[in-house]
């Protein structure tokens, strides 16, 4: 469970720092993280691609916090 936090902050405090330039703070980023977990997999899935490792885990986690950041921008606008 802690490690799923540490990836979650981690994804999603890239994820701030790819879309938007700043983080969250440690909350945010762990929220958005695991969102991003959830999106990532989802999509990677999807796809048909697989993601193996801490490596793994954190780029799947930052790309689908990524796209869930870019679906909130679209909804805010």
């Amino acid at each position: 469970m802690i490690w799923f936090l540490i990836i979650g902050a981690v994804a999603g405090w890239l994820a701030g720092k790819f879309t938007k330039g700043s983080g969250f703070g440690i909350f945010g980023n762990i929220i958005v993280g695991i969102i991003g977990a959830f999106v990532g997999g989802l999509l990677f899935g999807l796809l048909g691609l697989q993601a193996r490792g801490l490596v793994g885990e954190i780029v799947t986690s930052t790309v689908g916090a990524m796209v869930f950041l870019f679906a909130l921008a679209k909804i805010k606008t």
